[in-house]
Order: C-alpha cells, then structure tokens, then sequence
C-alpha cells in the first residue's frame, strides 16, 4: 500500500523522518514515498487533501480538520522559543505597529501567533528562505522568521524585535504548537493507528540513532555547521514530538481558542487526535 509522506525540505523533518526515508524499519504492507516542499504550500495542498500524510501548520487545521486528522506525534512546538520578527535597527516590540512585515504565508502558525501579538501590521508574503535578505535590502520594515533563520540572523546583523515562542510562553505558560502531522481519515482507523505506530518508531529510531539521522539531515541544513544543525534540530525533534502530551495538547486548543476570540479563525475547533 503506497503512502505518500508530504514534509518541508528541512533538517528537523528529515531527521525526523530518516527512518523510513532509509527503510531502517520493517513496514509491512506499507511503501513510503516522500514529498518535499515548503509549508505553505504543504498547507494549501492539505485543502484538498492531496497527500496520504503531510505536515501541517496548526494554523492550517482549522481548514482541514474535514479531511484529517492529527497524529500523536510529530509535532514542532516551541518551547520558550519559536518564530520571531527581526529588523534593521532594534526596535522595541511595539514599534511594530502598522509596520511593512514579510511572513512565509497566510496559513502559517508564525503569521497566526504574530497577528496575536500584534494586530495591526502590513503583510507581506515572501518565500520563508527569502525573507531576510528582503530585510537587508529594505523590502520590507521587518521579517518573521521560521526555521533555522531563527539561529543565524544575528550573523546578517539584524535585530530581533521579538520571539512569539518567549511571549506565548509568558502569557500561557505553555510551548507554542507550531505544526504538527496530519493523516487522512478516509484510510480507516486501522491502517491510520498502524501508520501512527511507524511514525513514532521512525522519530524514536532517530533519537536513539542522533549521529547518522543527522548525517542524514545535513543535506537539507541549508548551510548551516553540523553544531547548528544539531541544535536546531534538538530544538524542534525531541519527547514532545514523540507525543504532544497532556501540555501540548492543551496548548494546541488553547492556540485555537484564542485564535478564535481574536477573530482570526473562521470558526471554533476542538482538536482530534488519532491514537
């Protein structure tokens, strides 16, 4: 049974995903293929639940929880750490406002938590590996930053204006749900709890075997020294990835609910989660 795996072309997904990538795991009747591409475009493509399993923005959901479900593990959180805006010259986070802001899209859990933080700013969408260089070059007043821009900023001395992973964790006390993994419902609850398995193995296989999954991973660091890539990915692959727990999933709803207050989601959704 071929079942296609949709990631972004990053080093904490592919370490996440080594084991199956590199049939380190017996998968009985499965066949995993995986697809590359960026996460807002995964999110777009989720709409019409193109791909078997695909990682999602928990912003993106919201529009697909119709034709998904969540999986177990597999989740990026960020704790007291996340997405952050960086810009030209230190501003003080308020000085945000009504700013010219480049986000790496509309669907994206970065754009969602910022518009939480601040209302009232211009958007503008722009490649997630583009968005510095737009604030180097004065494109735009400021960039929201996710992936491993959020490591090496400071070597392109921009100014970080705010870390939405630190303030979502001093106004909630919780991790900041990024995005997670989602698998369609219209496999059935057998294969869907059989899949789920496999994925924990592959994330536990990779933890427990960290030197040659991120040998792995390397190839899609973009750039970044093997000490970079090794914490980056320690930032976003470890125990909440292998299960949200009762904190994380409590801070996924909480994203949601106070999502939905601030007018920012179409409308109210309790997460499901496959087990």
């Amino acid at each position: 049974m071929d079942i296609r795996i949709a990631h972004s072309p990053d080093s904490d997904d592919a370490f996440m995903f080594y084991a199956l990538a590199k049939d380190k795991l017996p998968t009985g009747k499965f066949r995993f293929s995986h697809t590359l591409q960026d996460i807002e475009t995964l999110n777009r493509k989720a709409l019409n639940g193109e791909y078997e399993i695909t990682a999602i923005s928990f912003h993106a959901y919201v529009h697909i929880a119709d034709k998904y479900i969540l999986l177990p593990s597999g989740a990026s959180m960020g704790d007291r750490y996340g997405p952050m805006v960086v810009a030209r010259e230190p501003w003080k986070p308020d000085e945000l406002r009504n700013k010219k802001i480049a986000i790496p899209g509309t669907m994206t859990t970065a754009y969602l938590t910022l518009k939480l933080f601040q209302p009232d700013f211009e958007a503008v969408t722009i490649p997630f590996d583009q968005i510095m260089s737009a604030v180097q070059n004065k494109t735009v007043d400021a960039g929201l930053l996710i992936h491993e821009g959020q490591l090496t900023y400071q070597n392109l001395q921009l100014h970080k204006i705010v870390d939405l992973g630190e303030w979502w964790y001093q106004i909630t006390g919780l991790p900041l749900p990024l995005g997670g993994n989602v698998i369609r419902r219209d496999l059935g609850k057998e294969d869907i709890r059989e899949i789920s398995r496999l994925l924990k193995q592959s994330i536990q296989y990779a933890l427990d075997h960290r030197e040659e999954a991120l040998k792995y991973a390397m190839q899609f660091a973009r750039d970044l020294d093997v000490a970079t890539a090794d914490r980056f990915v320690g930032m976003y692959v470890n125990e909440r990835t292998l299960d949200y727990g009762e904190e994380g999933r409590r801070a996924v709803q909480l994203l949601f609910d106070r999502a939905y207050e601030a007018n920012l989601i179409p409308a109210h959704i309790v997460t499901e989660f496959t087990e």
